[in-house]
C-alpha cells in the first residue's frame, strides 16, 4: 500500500521581476543556514522541467460563468458539475468531459463575449502544486508556463518558491525551485528564450507540454528543440488524427516525443504477445489477415497507436484509410503484408454510457484468420467494458481469450514521474508511430 508524501514549502510564493528570478532563488537558499552554517535544505540535482499548462477548459467555463472554482486543472465534482451544465446549455451531448465538440463550442462562445465580460475572478491555482510522485523524484527545477485567456497582453508576471517533500530516511530536505510565468500566449511566445535560460546547465532538461501540440506555436519549437524530451499526451488532442502526424513530424526533426498515452497501452501489447508465445500459435502469426480494435468513442489516438505497434511489428504496410460516417466512426484500413496478402483492419469508436478518465481507452480486440485452419484468433476485452461486439458471430469459442487490467494508475501525473526516469529514444514507439503516420497520409 502506497502512501503519500508529505510537501512543506520553505517560503511563500513571491511575486517578482522576470530579471530577479535567478537572484531570488539564490536568496532562499542562502536563508535556510537558520545561522546555524549548514543549510537545512539543499537543492535537488536530478533534471529541470518546464510544464506548459494551459486548462484552458476551465478558463473558458470560469468566463462563461458555469464554474466557480480554482483554475487549477483538476477535473473533480466541480469542474465535471460545470462541463455537464455547459453541455446541457449548448445541447451537446452530456458526458462530463472535455471533449472535442465541447471544448470547439466553448472557445467559440468564449470569442463572442466583450473583453470585460471575459474577464473572471476564479484563483489561478497552476504552479503552486505538482504531483506528489514528480516531487518525490526531487527535479531541481520545475518552470510552469500558465498562459491565461480573456485579458489584454500586460507582459508576463513571476513568481519563485520552493517546495520539499519530506522523506523519512532524511532529516535533510531536498527541494525543488518553482518558478511561475504567467501571460497571454502571445506574451509568453516572447519569453521563449528566457525559460530555455532557466533550465538548469548540464541536467537533463524535460518539457510536459499539456496541450495540444502546435510546432508552428513558437514558444513550443523553441522549448522541444532544446529539451531532451518532449512529453505529450494523445488522450487529449481535440484533432488526434492530424495531431498524430505532427508528433512524426516531430520525429522526423530528431526531436525526442514522448507520448504518455503509449505507455498505457503496454497492458494490451503484453497481453497480445504473450498470447502468440505458444510456439505452435507463433507459427501463426504470419496467417493474421483481420484486425478488429474497439475504442471508446472520441479520441482513437490509442487505437491508431495500438495498429501502428501490432503493423510495425509484422511488417504491414498501409495502402487504404476510408472513415464511414455513423454512430461508430467506423474506420476501413488495408495493409499489404508478406507475399502481397492483404490484411483488413477495422476500428471502431464505440459510444459507452460511462465514460473512463481517460478519453479513447481501447475497450477490445479481436485478431483472426480468413484460414480456418489457422490457429491465431486471439480476442482481449476490457475488464470495466467487456467486448461483446468481438465475441458476436458464433467463432469466439475458437478464439483464445483474455481479459485486460488497466495499469492501476493511468493519470498522466503517475506516468509521468515514471517518464522521468526512462532515458533515451523510444524506438518501439518510433517505429510503431512511424507506421501511424503512414496510414493516416492515406486518408481520403
Amino acid at each position: 500500500m502506497s502512501t503519500s508524501t508529505p510537501v512543506v514549502a520553505l517560503q511563500k510564493p513571491k511575486d517578482i521581476s522576470l530579471g530577479e528570478i535567478e537572484a531570488e532563488l539564490s536568496q532562499i537558499w542562502l536563508g535556510q543556514s537558520k545561522g546555524q552554517g549548514v543549510p537545512l535544505a539543499s537543492r535537488a540535482s536530478t533534471f529541470s522541467m518546464v510544464v506548459y499548462e494551459p486548462e484552458e477548459f476551465q478558463q473558458l467555463l470560469a468566463g462563461l460563468g458555469f464554474y466557480e472554482g480554482p483554475i487549477d486543472g483538476v477535473n473533480g465534482e466541480d469542474a465535471r458539475q460545470a462541463i455537464e451544465a455547459a453541455q446541457k446549455h449548448y445541447g451537446l451531448k452530456i458526458t462530463g468531459h472535455v471533449n472535442p465538440p465541447t471544448l470547439s463550442k466553448l472557445r467559440e462562445e468564449f470569442a463572442k463575449l466583450s473583453p470585460d465580460q471575459q474577464e473572471y475572478e476564479n484563483l489561478d491555482a497552476r504552479g503552486f502544486q505538482i504531483s506528489e510522485a514528480i516531487a518525490a523524484a526531487n527535479p531541481c527545477r520545475i518552470i510552469t508556463i500558465c498562459p491565461t485567456f480573456g485579458i489584454e497582453d500586460k507582459g508576463v508576471t513571476a513568481q519563485v518558491s520552493a517546495y520539499c517533500p519530506l522523506q523519512r530516511q532524511s532529516s535533510k530536505l531536498v527541494c525543488c525551485e518553482y518558478i511561475t510565468l504567467r501571460g497571454t500566449k502571445e506574451a509568453l511566445n516572447r519569453v521563449g528564450s528566457l525559460v530555455t535560460s532557466l533550465m538548469v546547465p548540464e541536467l537533463p532538461r524535460f518539457v510536459w507540454w499539456k496541450a495540444t501540440p502546435n510546432p508552428e506555436q513558437e514558444l513550443f519549437q523553441e522549448l522541444a528543440t532544446s529539451s531532451n524530451c518532449t512529453v505529450v499526451d494523445s488522450s487529449y488532442f481535440s484533432d488526434p488524427r492530424s495531431e498524430l502526424l505532427k508528433m512524426q513530424q516531430l520525429v522526423e526533426q530528431e526531436i525526442y516525443i514522448a507520448d504518455l498515452n503509449w505507455h498505457r497501452l503496454s497492458p494490451w501489447q503484453e497481453l497480445t504477445a504473450a498470447a502468440f508465445d505458444p510456439p505452435e500459435r507463433r507459427m501463426s502469426l504470419g496467417e493474421i489477415d483481420s484486425i478488429t480494435i474497439d475504442y471508446e468513442k472520441g479520441n482513437d489516438s490509442q487505437a491508431l497507436l495500438f495498429l501502428g505497434w501490432f503493423a510495425s511489428r509484422l511488417g504491414w504496410t498501409p495502402t487504404s484509410y476510408v472513415v464511414e460516417s455513423g454512430d461508430y466512426d467506423i474506420t476501413h484500413i488495408k495493409f499489404q503484408g508478406e507475399c502481397d496478402r492483404e490484411i483488413l483492419a477495422e476500428l471502431a469508436g464505440v459510444p459507452v454510457a460511462d465514460m473512463g478518465e481517460i478519453p479513447g481507452d481501447l475497450v477490445a480486440l479481436r485478431l483472426n484468420s480468413s484460414n480456418p485452419e489457422a490457429d491465431c484468433c486471439t480476442i482481449l476485452c476490457s475488464e470495466t467494458t467487456g467486448c461483446m461486439r468481438m465475441e458476436a458471430g458464433g467463432s469466439a469459442q475458437s478464439c483464445r481469450t483474455e481479459q485486460v487490467t488497466a495499469l492501476s494508475d493511468q493519470k498522466a501525473e503517475a506516468l509521468m514521474a515514471q517518464q522521468l526516469q526512462r532515458w533515451g529514444h523510444d524506438v518501439l514507439y518510433e517505429e510503431s508511430l512511424a507506421v501511424t503516420a503512414q496510414l493516416l497520409g492515406l486518408a481520403s
